[in-house]
């Protein structure tokens, strides 16, 4: 869940004929030009697309860092399969998080490092709980980023959908199987983790707080 995008042109998100270029992550042949001055092309809210950028690839890359935390200590449980599909998942979102940093020339987070720590320790202490305790951690924080995304949907729609078409279906797409990996957490009883409530709470909190920071520094 390692929680920076709305900026992009209509020459910028939409698919260009032309010779091959790099598929996107989901198997479209996606280009972005460049002014000469290395700037964005197009009237684009650009301080906006770096921050969310920014604090996406942050997300993702702590959400990574959750479930590699639960992984180490129920990986070879019975909801070992479980975790680690949610995770690969998560492993996508990162990787095409990384290719849209590099694009747009963000620079990630300072606090990467303190997220690489954090991240496993939250994942590999609920998990310590059990696979309720595990579940309860992803439920809480895959609603989260799930309303985090809504918030930036709302945000680049109002702007403008088609300026940032292919931005929205990105997040949109990623906010997708979040909500997914927070219903796989019910369903694998996470309600049923020790004091539920205030664990959910507790995690929503830093989720809360980890946002605003990466979004800033």
């Amino acid at each position: 869940m390692s929680c920076a995008a709305a900026m992009a042109s209509r020459s910028l998100w939409r698919l260009r004929p032309g010779p091959p270029r790099p598929l996107s992550a989901y198997g479209r042949r996606v280009s972005v030009r460049f002014c000469s001055s290395g700037m964005l092309s197009g009237n684009i809210n650009r301080a906006a697309v770096h921050r969310i950028l920014r604090v996406d690839h942050a997300g993702e890359y702590g959400a990574n860092r959750i479930y590699a935390g639960q992984m180490a200590v129920l990986g070879r449980s019975s909801v070992g399969p479980v975790i680690q599909k949610m995770w690969d998942q998560e492993k996508d979102h990162l990787k095409k998080f990384n290719e849209l940093m590099v694009t747009f020339r963000v620079r990630p987070t300072v606090l990467m490092p303190f997220w690489n720590v954090v991240g496993f320790a939250l994942g590999a202490g609920t998990a310590l709980l059990g696979k309720e305790g595990a579940m309860a951690c992803t439920v809480a924080v895959e609603e989260s980023i799930a309303h985090h995304y809504n918030n930036q949907i709302r945000t680049l729609m109002e702007e403008d959908p088609e300026k940032y078409e292919e931005l929205l279906q990105v997040i949109k797409k990623f906010r997708d199987e979040e909500l997914e990996h927070h219903d796989i957490g019910l369903e694998h009883d996470a309600e049923l983790a020790p004091a539920y409530a205030v664990l959910k709470r507790v995690i929503q909190a830093g989720c809360s707080a980890a946002i605003y920071l990466s979004e800033r520094f």
